[in-house]
């Protein structure tokens, strides 16, 4: 009993990012019970808790139960990558599954307003959503694939290699990553509009399958998106930074 009073009181005074990078299949948990671990996964569970209008307690069977499991799903997998491999990651699994879910549920989102926005009214503001968030996200991830990601690329082969860090167009690599945490959290905000429009994403009685399918899609693509910004977030972005400042140290200490 008292053990399990010591991993409990660990667990609320972590972090809720720090609990996900420990063993990630704690983001299903976090996802089941609407708690951010990605935008606003840097506060302590007892607070996220708070904020979701949850009690501690009522997750922490679930979350000692991901610890005490040996973890081998992709997402784990994919945390302990090196820099390059977890770009790759990210691009061939999350880049490309949100253009083509987006692509995919831009045109359903219409169709579905189309068909039952007389009576569903909130479905203009969810197309309308949907929109901004494809247009954000294309833009958003052609940076990063253009500019960011491959400059860390190169600061982890100078790391790697003891050698001279790369020259960037934007200085620090944290001036970037600021931009793209920023834009992180807009579409964070996005995707909880989208729930509260959609209550939950649950469609109602008259509901056609298009409406239900648009539902889900857009369910499907939120749990996406929260895993691929806490990977790049949490993981990527970091350690990007504590790459640069590595190797400038090198840079100052041989000079």
């Amino acid at each position: 009993m008292q053990e399990a009073f010591i991993q409990m009181n660990t667990l609320t005074n972590m972090t809720v990012r720090d609990i996900a990078l420990e063993a990630p299949l704690t983001t299903r948990v976090f996802e089941k019970y609407k708690i951010d671990f990605c935008c606003g996964g840097r506060v302590p569970l007892a607070e996220a808790c708070e904020k979701a209008g949850i009690e501690p307690s009522a997750i922490m069977s679930e979350l000692e139960q991901v610890f005490a499991e040996h973890d081998t799903s992709s997402e784990a997998a994919a945390e302990s990558k090196k820099q390059l491999e977890l770009i790759d990651h990210i691009i061939q699994t999350h880049h490309a599954y949100s253009r083509s879910e987006l692509t995919r549920l831009l045109p359903l989102a219409e169709k579905v307003w189309n068909r039952h926005g007389e009576n569903h009214p909130e479905l203009e503001r969810v197309m309308n959503v949907v929109q901004e968030m494809a247009n954000e996200l294309f833009v958003h991830m052609r940076k990063e694939e253009a500019m960011l990601f491959p400059y860390i690329e190169q600061l982890s082969r100078a790391v790697e290699r003891n050698t001279l860090p790369p020259t960037a167009p934007f200085g620090s690599v944290n001036n970037p990553v600021r931009m793209m945490m920023f834009e992180h959290d807009q579409a964070g905000e996005m995707l909880r509009e989208l729930r509260s429009l959609t209550n939950d994403y649950v469609p109602p009685a008259d509901s056609c399958p298009s409406y239900k399918g648009l539902y889900a899609g857009l369910e499907a693509h939120e749990k996406d998106l929260h895993q691929h910004i806490h990977l790049e977030n949490n993981v990527l972005f970091p350690k990007a930074i504590a790459d640069e400042e590595l190797c400038f140290n090198r840079v100052t200490a041989a000079a």
